[in-house]
C-alpha cells in the first residue's frame, strides 16, 4: 500500500468533551466510534485514531456562561 492511500485509510478523529464521565464510559464511546468510522469509511479499526479532549467546566462556556457556574 502506498503512503498516499495509508494515510487516507487512517482517521483520525478528535472529540472534544466536558470531563466527568467514566473509565467505562469513555471506552465505550471510542469503541463505538471506531465501528461507526469503520463501517462508514471502509478504514479497518486497527488504523482509526481516536483523540478525547477533556475540558474542565470552568475552561467551556455556552452563552456567555462558564459551564462550572450552572447548578
Amino acid at each position: 500500500m502506498n503512503l498516499l492511500l495509508r494515510s487516507y485509510v487512517m482517521p483520525i478523529i478528535n472529540v472534544n468533551l466536558i470531563e466527568g464521565r467514566s473509565e467505562e464510559q469513555l471506552k465505550n464511546l471510542v469503541k463505538d466510534i471506531t465501528t461507526v468510522v469503520s463501517k462508514d469509511t471502509g478504514a479497518p479499526e486497527e488504523h482509526i485514531h481516536v483523540i478525547l479532549n477533556e475540558m474542565r467546566k470552568d475552561r467551556y462556556s455556552v452563552g456567555g456562561k462558564l459551564k462550572s457556574e450552572e447548578n
